[in-house]
């Protein structure tokens, strides 16, 4: 929820400062503050539909650095959320439907446990 709240914090002020930079430069194409939002919504999530592009060198380094949180905003909490899947995997628990043990040690066991038609969901 922090995490949430804190880039939507830094999204909002860096794409206000890139409509600052930019609608100077391109009094047509950054008219507003809810376009450069959408230049900045279509930059982080890597879709770059080419409409709407800075051409001031601050503005295309406002570009970048918007890409690159991007990337970070999806990337980290996946990495997070993926370091608990495998944490939990080796944890040795047993299977909360049939009640064996993972053996950690043999794929060929791992492989067999995981077999769906054991389980009655």
């Amino acid at each position: 929820m922090v995490v949430t709240v804190v880039n939507s914090v830094l999204l909002v002020t860096t794409f206000s400062l890139v409509y600052l930079v930019e609608h100077q430069a391109q009094l047509e194409t950054f008219t507003s503050i809810p376009q450069t939002l959408w230049w900045g919504i279509i930059t982080l999530t890597t879709v770059g539909y080419g409409d709407i592009y800075p051409v001031t060198a601050v503005g295309q380094l406002f570009g970048g650095l918007t890409a690159i949180l991007g990337i970070g905003m999806f990337a980290l909490p996946a990495s997070i959320l993926a370091s608990g899947f495998i944490d939990e995997a080796r944890s040795g628990k047993p299977c909360p439907h049939c009640g064996r043990h993972p053996d950690a040690d043999s794929a060929t066991n791992r492989t067999s446990h995981v077999q769906f038609d054991e389980h009655d969901d």
